[in-house]
């Protein structure tokens, strides 16, 4: 087994990479990557089954397959060429791809007994530093504990990064700006308002603007009271539209008004026909699933802007699994949507009289409809209103799958708090919620809003700042 090195540095993948990610290979563009024989084993144990898991399992095969159809054992040996690229994502690389074709001495430490696949898995890694001591072996792996004995090992291990949206969490889209007290100072020159279908626009030109998104919310500049939504940019000025205020108990959505600024720029791009995705993220008690429910209630029983309302998330509990739950598909997802039951409990409060209550419940039930993720795949939704309740513990392939079920008038909104993962190797960068609020910041019909303060109870927020 001869290496043919583009570069000084050769990636061992670990099997929990490709079942994360099945398009690993394409993305270590000039570096060699290298496959003990332990992961196709692995592969083949984890590719029975419907999880998501399974599926990466399989196409990561698929890709295997491609990359080898045709291919002669003396090609095998010298190196598969990745030049072909990524036929889902298009993602391209020069490397070559090695497998493990012939048996390596095992120089594992006494300190590490037994067969364990990893174990396996840093044996290989040993003995490829020491045939290739100019060439630096890295070890890929979303195995945390892994890492830590290739460390105690002295081989280079690393976490799978490439799938990553930012850097650091703290870099999301927060999806408004706060302007300075000079702002509308400096620009008072240039700036044009007048009223249309009853509402105030602005047109606004100067510096500092260049990194505005469409639907960004926009507060301060010295009124205290202004608050306003980018909704189109021109060359060098924008255009922002003065919002509603929903926290008048005049100008309520379904009973419900907003308790703070975050809240009212949050019903404003929910009652918004003209935006068709919003991401809502905020910690426990911001009211992310309180006001996506009021909007959608009002926009489907008064407004008839939409049929129905089609509730869902991912059904990946908290502690351990209570097993099999009997009845139908909505039966089955009701003791996951505690939080919608909650919630319409508050919005049938307004009714007076236990009849009155009980007849209101009965017609939200009636236009609520709760559906599971796994009957997704090959669905379309015509003018829906569809809500994705505990987004973060979506992949970014997961809430590609989702939000490319929408058809024609349809508004789809995401909730999620990205600090309550429950989904095993998804963190707060690679979350599909973290894909979805990076990947749709530009688009002129999407917004975003993250809630800051929570309004559940003071009980609640102490809980939620100190615990």
């Amino acid at each position: 087994m001869t290496l043919i090195l583009e570069s000084n540095r050769l990636f061992l993948l670990d099997t929990n990479v490709l079942m994360h990610d099945p398009s690993a290979f394409f993305r270590f563009q000039e570096h060699a990557i290298f496959l003990p024989m332990m992961v196709l084993e692995e592969l083949d144990k984890g590719k029975k089954g419907m999880s998501e898991v399974a599926r990466n399992a399989r196409q990561a095969s698929r890709f295997l397959d491609r990359l080898m159809c045709g291919a002669e054992k003396s090609q095998i040996d010298e190196g598969l060429p990745l030049t072909g690229g990524d036929p889902i994502s298009g993602g391209a690389a020069t490397g070559r791809l090695y497998f493990q074709t012939e048996h390596l001495p095992n120089v594992l430490p006494d300190a590490l007994p037994g067969n364990s696949p990893d174990n396996h898995i840093l044996g290989t890694a040993l003995a490829l530093q020491q045939r290739h001591p100019d060439c630096q072996v890295t070890l890929i792996s979303k195995d945390i504990n892994l890492r830590i004995k290739a460390a105690l090992l002295g081989i280079h291990a690393e976490d799978y990064h490439n799938d990553q949206v930012l850097d650091d969490v703290s870099l999301l889209y927060r999806g408004e700006q706060e302007l300075d007290k000079t702002f509308w100072e400096t620009r008072s020159r240039h700036l044009e308002s007048w009223q249309e279908h009853g509402h105030t626009y602005y047109r606004i030109r100067g510096p500092g603007m260049e990194h505005w998104h469409p639907n960004q919310c926009l507060y301060g500049g010295g009124d205290e009271g202004f608050e306003a939504i980018m909704v189109d940019r021109q060359a060098a000025e924008v255009i922002a539209r003065r919002v509603d205020d929903y926290r008048d108990s005049k100008h309520s959505v379904w009973g419900i008004n907003a308790r703070n600024r975050q809240q009212n720029f949050a019903l404003n791009m929910l009652m918004n026909p003209d935006i068709d995705f919003v991401t809502l993220l905020g910690t426990a008690g911001t009211g992310k699933t309180l006001l996506a429910l009021a909007a959608g209630l009002a926009q489907t029983l008064d407004l008839n802007r939409y049929r129905d309302i089609i509730m869902t998330r991912v059904t990946v509990p908290v502690g351990e699994d209570i097993g099999f739950l009997p009845g139908t598909e909505e039966e089955k997802m009701t003791p996951w949507m505690g939080a919608l039951m909650d919630n319409l409990e508050v919005l049938t409060l307004q009714e007076t009289g236990t009849w009155g209550r009980a007849v209101t419940e009965d017609l939200l039930r009636s236009r609520i409809h709760l559906r599971s993720l796994n009957f997704m795949r090959g669905r379309t939704f015509l003018n829906k209103y569809v809500i994705i309740d505990e987004a973060q513990n979506l992949t970014p392939k997961q809430m590609k799958t989702l939000i490319t079920r929408s058809g024609p008038g349809t508004k789809v909104v995401c909730l999620g708090n990205v600090a309550q993962i429950d989904t095993p190797y998804l963190t707060e960068t690679n979350s599909g919620l973290t894909y979805a609020v990076d990947r749709f910041k530009n688009w002129p019909h999407s917004g975003h809003i993250t809630l800051l303060r929570g309004e559940r109870s003071r009980l609640a927020d102490f809980a939620s700042e100190n615990l």
